[in-house]
This record gives C-alpha cells, structure tokens and sequence, in this order.
C-alpha cells in the first residue's frame, strides 16, 4: 500500500492510499490516530501506518502481527514454497505483514520493524464506501 496522502501531524488524520488485489486496482482512505503508537498501546491485529525501513520517504499501511518479545512463526516465501522460520522479535520492534500474503512487502522481506518509525494506528476506513466503518481484526 502506497501513500498517495497524509494531512497533518497532529492526533488523528486522514489517509489515502493505493491498494492492488488480485483482482482490483483501487483507492482506500483511512482514519488514523497517532495516540496508541505514543503511549505504547497497541495489539497484535492492529492496523498501523510507518515510514518504509527501506524508503523513509513513504509511508506503509501493514497489520501488526507480533509486538517485541513475542515468537512469530512465518512462511519464508509463500509464493515458492513453505519454509517456515520462528523468529522473536526483538526488544523495540514490531512485526508487521500485508493481508495478501504472495503480493506484499513486509517484515519478511525487511524483518522486524522498529517501533520508532510507527506512525499511527488505523480505526475507520472511510472509503470505499462498502467498507465504511471500524476497522476490524483479520480473522484467523
């Protein structure tokens, strides 16, 4: 997920991005608060926007898988095989992966994430309009 827009460095903002599917090329805006990530209080199932550790000019929009401490079991390249790894991340450092597993790039690729460069945490998506609403955990 691209970042096309992000007003505002205060508490809560608006985002929009780009998003590709498998079947789809589309555009999402989300409501994202910046509290959570500050005072520490986020949960695996999260959503949450960062600063790409690749590219820090652009910003990222992945669910939070693992928080530090945590033992994260992952298929190493899904679209070759299924080698898993285990892995604990490590102290000050997320573990964040894409909802489309064969088309994304993510702690797999870039592995774990520090915490300083989260951003925010997205609660509402605000288009498209069928998906108005809270955002929700990935069910497992």
């Amino acid at each position: 997920m691209e970042q096309l827009y992000c007003c505002s460095e205060r508490p809560l903002f608006a985002l929009r991005y780009q998003q590709i599917s498998r079947h789809r090329h589309y555009c999402s805006m989300l409501l994202v608060e910046r509290i959570s990530t500050r005072i520490g209080k986020l949960r695996p199932g999260d959503v949450v926007i960062f600063r790409s550790p690749e590219a820090p000019r652009k910003i990222v929009c992945k669910r939070l898988i693992g928080l530090e401490g945590d033992q994260i079991t992952y298929v190493v390249d899904p679209q070759s095989g299924d080698r898993c790894e285990t892995i604990v991340v490590p102290k000050g450092h997320v573990w964040v992966e894409g909802d489309y597993i064969y088309n994304t790039k993510d702690s797999r690729n870039f592995g774990a994430l520090p915490y300083g460069l989260l951003e925010g945490r997205a609660f509402w998506t605000l288009l498209p309009r069928k998906d108005f609403g809270p955002l929700t955990p990935k069910p497992e």
